[in-house]
C-alpha cells in the first residue's frame, strides 16, 4: 500500500437550506398572543428604521413566537421583518421547531461551515438596517453577523425587547398562576419529604416529580423540560444557587426549600427557609427578621413606587435589626420567559441601581435572603419568596405555601 486514503469524499448537490415542515402546529399561546407581541416589535422597528431584527436568544426567540431552542453549541434565530416571522434552526431538531413556533421554519445544513448564516441573509437581504441583541452575540459571532449581513447599520434591541417582555399580557399572567400553583405543590411534596436522615437529593426528587407531574395534568400539550429543585441542608444553604448534594438531613438543620417550574419557557419559583424538627433561639431570632422584611418588602410593591425606593426601605428595617450585612442580592426580580441559563428582565430587578418605576401588568418577587456565616449564632441561609402580579390598586400575592416558623419547623 502507499499509504494514501482509500477515503474519497462523496459529491452531490448540498442545499444550504431547506424547508421541512410536518405535523401539527402546538404553540404555548394562541396565534393572535405572537400576533400581538409582533405588531409591538414592528411599531419600534418602524419608529426606528429597521429593516430586520435577528434574535438569537432563547428568551426573545420562545417570546416572539413560542419555539424553546436546545443549543448544543449550535446557533438559532428569529428573524422578523415588516412581514415576515421565521426562525433558522438546525438540521438535527428535523420540523420541531416549525411546529413549536409561530411562522415559517428554515432549516439550515452543517454541509459546509457559517450556514446559518446564508440562512439568515437568505430572509434579511445585505445591506439593511437591522436589530440585534449586544447583550447575546459573541464577539465572534458578531464578525460573523458583519462578514454576511454586511448591515447598513446595526440597531441595539435589548432594552426595548426586556422592556416588552417586562409587561405581561393576560395570557400570561394565567401561565404565570399556573407555575405558582404548580410551585406550591412541589413545597408540599418536598415538606411531606423531609425527615432526619434523608438525603437533599432524596427530597429534591420528590418536589421535582410532583411538579412535572402537575404540569403535565394542567398543559396535556406542552413539551416537558427544565423543572427543578435546589434543597439545601446546613452550610449548603448559604447561596441561594447551590446545587442539590446527597448530604443527610440532621435535628436542628437549617433548610432552604426551592421549587421551579417551568412551563413552555416560563419559570415560577417557591423559596422557603424550614427547620429540622427544632430551631435555636439564635436562628429563630434571624428567620423571623428575615420574616419581617418579607412581609414589609411584599407591602411596599404597588404601582407608582421604583425598584430602588423600595429596596432602599427594605434596607432600613434591615439596619434597625442590625443585620443589612448579611445580605447577599436583591430583594426580588421579574418572572416571565427565562430560567437559570437564558433571560433576565434586568430592569425589573428590586435593587438600589434600578430605578423602574412599577407598574400594572408587571410580575415581579419579593424574596429578602440573610446569609450569617458559620461558626457564628444563627449560621445558615434565610430566604423566603412570593410572586406577586402588580394591579392597578396594589399588587396580588399569587404564592400560597406559608411561610415563617409557625409552619415550617418540621418534625
Amino acid at each position: 500500500m502507499d499509504g494514501s486514503s482509500d477515503l474519497k469524499p462523496i459529491t452531490f448537490d448540498r442545499p444550504e437550506t431547506y424547508r421541512f415542515h410536518q405535523g401539527e402546529k402546538i404553540l404555548p399561546f394562541t396565534d393572535a398572543e405572537y400576533q400581538a407581541r409582533l405588531q409591538r416589535l414592528r411599531a419600534v422597528m418602524q419608529e426606528r428604521d429597521i429593516d430586520a431584527c435577528v434574535l438569537t436568544s432563547m428568551h426573545n426567540i420562545a417570546y416572539y413566537c413560542g419555539f424553546l431552542y436546545c443549543a448544543f453549541g449550535r446557533p438559532y434565530a428569529l428573524v422578523v421583518t415588516s412581514t415576515d416571522t421565521v426562525t433558522l434552526s438546525a438540521g438535527i431538531d428535523a420540523a420541531q421547531p416549525w411546529r413549536r413556533g409561530y411562522g415559517d421554519n428554515i432549516t439550515y445544513t452543517d454541509w459546509q461551515r457559517d450556514n446559518f448564516w446564508r440562512a439568515i441573509v437568505s430572509v434579511t437581504g445585505p445591506n439593511k438596517v437591522i436589530g440585534f441583541e449586544s447583550d447575546h452575540l459573541t464577539v465572534a459571532q458578531l464578525s460573523l453577523f458583519d462578514a454576511f449581513l454586511r448591515p447598513a447599520k446595526k440597531v441595539d434591541i435589548t432594552a426595548v425587547t426586556m422592556t416588552q417582555r417586562m409587561q405581561k399580557s393576560a395570557a400570561e399572567i394565567s401561565l404565570i398562576r399556573a407555575g405558582a400553583a404548580t410551585a406550591d405543590i412541589g413545597g408540599y411534596a418536598i415538606r411531606d419529604a423531609i425527615q432526619q436522615g434523608a438525603r437533599e437529593i432524596d427530597v429534591a426528587m420528590a418536589g421535582r416529580d410532583a411538579m412535572e407531574l402537575e404540569i403535565a395534568r394542567r398543559f396535556p400539550d406542552a413539551e416537558y423540560r427544565d423543572t427543578w429543585v435546589w434543597f439545601q441542608s446546613g452550610i449548603n444553604t448559604d447561596g441561594a444557587h447551590n446545587p442539590v448534594t446527597s448530604r443527610t438531613l440532621n435535628t436542628g438543620d437549617i433548610l432552604s426549600l426551592n421549587a421551579f417550574p417551568m412551563i413552555s419557557g416560563y419559570y415560577t419559583a417557591l423559596e422557603r427557609t424550614l427547620f429540622v424538627e427544632t430551631v435555636d433561639a439564635a436562628s429563630l431570632e434571624v428567620w423571623n427578621a428575615n420574616v419581617a422584611a418579607h412581609e414589609y418588602g411584599m407591602s411596599l410593591l404597588r404601582p407608582g413606587v421604583s425598584c430602588s425606593e423600595v429596596t432602599h426601605a427594605v434596607n432600613g428595617l434591615l439596619a434597625e435589626k442590625n443585620l443589612l450585612q448579611y445580605r447577599t442580592f436583591g430583594y426580588g426580580h421579574s418572572f416571565g420567559v427565562l430560567s437559570h441559563y437564558y433571560g433576565r428582565e434586568a430592569g425589573l430587578e428590586l435593587r438600589e441601581d434600578i430605578d423602574t418605576v412599577l407598574e400594572p401588568g408587571m410580575v415581579i418577587s419579593m424574596e429578602p435572603m440573610l446569609t450569617i456565616p458559620e461558626g457564628q449564632p444563627g449560621a445558615g441561609g434565610y430566604r423566603e419568596h412570593d410572586i406577586l402580579i402588580i394591579t392597578k390598586d396594589g399588587a396580588e400575592n399569587i404564592t400560597g405555601f406559608p411561610y415563617g416558623p409557625e409552619h415550617n419547623i418540621i418534625g
